[in-house]
């Protein structure tokens, strides 16, 4: 099993550029399978998970074809319907969370699709209720097979319908928006997702000929079309990794740039690292981070206890708060961080705690972190990876502790992140790939 042993202490200097965006990439690629044209795609990550996806899309029959590294023409032209029967693809979609996307594109265009149980990271309950829930009320049926623990769904014909989601899904309001677009009438949704990456899908979709509006905002409506057209679109960068380098760059950096970051859509998250007492300057798109040596944690403006919790869009990213508790490790002062979507995404910090950190797991949803300031660095441990997110939070932790640290279970960590180890030392960290 893949490892990274990385030699702790060493300060980061220097200039990097974040890959595409996963979880827009995800959701982009899966809707190529709405039209028969051709649909160009550049900034796609080379990750894991995305490589597994377009295999998969490869696989169904649709024809890829790579101009560049990250540009790449998807053509759905011919799909093989029998394969989405057979053990083979339901065993792989169970391994990528991602193939959950592929329900809608396919129940719109072709009539049916297959659900496994999807895998992903071990999180804790990732519901698919939304997406049930969705494609229910446009037209769907579902049928569950006790034998191959899937999910048949299957339509006639699709029809659009007013709905209110239960929660914001993103990947459900995705799910939701790519059938709608080709169901017959309007179809209005409530309490939708509004991130930049749905805003991105909508983008698309609307280049292609979907006729959407309220973009943006929770309160989409879509008029079915009868077909959608080609198309070329661009990723956005991948604010989780932009998140992840500016706590990189607090917690070990002597100066690092981020460059092309799309600045405007990254939210409340230069704000959520400034609450820790980050300091960074706004650069044209890039993002500076000067050397830290010391960095405060602010309290509210009634001097009440700091929190920093995750909410949907435009609340702070679940996916960054794993980021964000590892920097609080070494800033001046306490917080309190709330992770509310996730019951299992805190269970990490046993590792850091076995590292020297100071921190106090309340419940699987809270955890106080008591800061360092830098006065006493973590020490390096032997330690797995559980998912993408905590991982990339273990490898900023043993970049800055006192020692040489190893780090199993990586794959999980190239799920999400491309070639880090490479684009790290460039920066000047000492880390390296055990096979």
């Amino acid at each position: 099993m893949s490892a990274f042993i990385i030699e702790g202490g060493h300060a980061l200097k220097g200039t990097i550029i974040p890959q595409g965006a996963k979880n827009e990439a995800l959701q982009i690629i899966c809707a190529t399978l709405l039209t028969d044209k051709q649909v160009r795609i550049s900034n796609i990550p080379n990750i894991l998970d995305i490589n597994n996806l377009i295999q998969l899309l490869i696989d169904m029959g649709v024809k890829v074809e790579k101009h560049a590294e990250g540009d790449f023409s998807f053509t759905a032209e011919k799909i093989n319907l029998d394969y989405l029967n057979t053990p083979e693809f339901l065993s792989r979609c169970s391994s990528l969370r991602g193939s959950v996307l592929l329900v809608g594109p396919l129940l719109a265009r072709f009539g049916k699709a297959f659900i496994a149980k999807p895998g992903g990271d071990k999180i804790g309950r990732r519901r698919l209720d939304t997406h049930f829930f969705g494609l229910q009320k446009l037209g769907a049926k579902f049928n569950y097979d006790d034998t191959t623990g899937c999910f048949e769904v299957k339509t006639d014909k699709l029809v659009g319908t007013y709905m209110l989601l239960d929660e914001a899904s993103v990947t459900g309001t995705a799910n939701i928006i790519m059938a709608a677009v080709l169901a017959e009438g309007k179809t209005t949704i409530y309490n939708a997702a509004c991130e930049p990456y749905i805003q991105q899908l909508c983008k698309l979709l609307k280049q292609m000929g979907a006729k959407i509006s309220g973009v943006g905002s929770n309160l989409l409506y879509i008029e079915g079309v009868e077909s959608l057209e080609s198309a070329t679109h661009r990723i956005l960068p991948d604010m989780i990794e932009i998140g992840s380098f500016i706590g990189m760059a607090a917690m070990v950096g002597d100066g690092i740039t981020i460059k092309d970051v799309a600045y405007d859509q990254l939210g409340i998250i230069p704000e959520a690292f400034q609450r820790l007492g980050i300091t960074m300057e706004r650069q044209g798109d890039d993002i500076y981070i000067p050397r830290q040596e010391h960095y405060t944690i602010d309290s509210f403006i009634d001097g009440s206890f700091m929190t920093l919790a995750d909410a949907p869009w435009p609340g702070l990213t679940p996916d960054l708060l794993s980021v964000l508790l590892v920097v609080a490790t070494q800033a001046k002062g306490s917080v309190l961080i709330h992770q509310k979507m996730f019951e299992s995404r805190l269970f990490f910090v046993d590792k850091l705690i076995d590292m020297g950190a100071q921190i106090i797991l309340c419940d699987p949803h809270r955890a106080v972190v008591i800061g360092h300031d830098k006065q006493l660095q973590l020490k390096a441990r032997r330690m797995s990876s559980p998912d993408i997110r905590a991982g990339i939070a273990l490898l900023i932790a043993a970049l800055s502790a006192n020692g040489t640290s190893r780090i199993e279970n990586i794959h999980q960590i190239d799920r999400g992140y491309e070639n880090i180890e490479h684009r790290l030392q460039s920066l000047g960290a000492k880390i390296y790939r055990e096979l």
